[in-house]
């Protein structure tokens, strides 16, 4: 029998309810329905979710960040 290995954190709790929320979104764009989510789903399902909300989070992190002025160095 297979063990939970599963170390991810939600670093801000309060975050949970809300990547939860857009986690469900990108899904339902994608034709998929991880509303009450029991594991049923494929590893290339949950992945293309997961890569699509990273993609995007990267894209909102790149917009804040190209309004600001900060350099940084090494």
């Amino acid at each position: 029998m297979a063990r939970n290995n599963n170390n991810n954190q939600t670093l801000i709790p309060e975050a949970k309810n809300a990547l939860r929320t857009f986690r469900d979104q990108v899904a339902q764009e994608f034709g998929l329905d991880f509303t009450g989510y029991s594991g049923d789903r494929t590893a290339r399902e949950c992945g293309s979710v997961g890569g699509e909300m990273v993609k995007r989070m990267i894209e909102q992190a790149e917009r804040s960040m190209a309004g600001t002025t900060t350099t940084f160095r090494r």
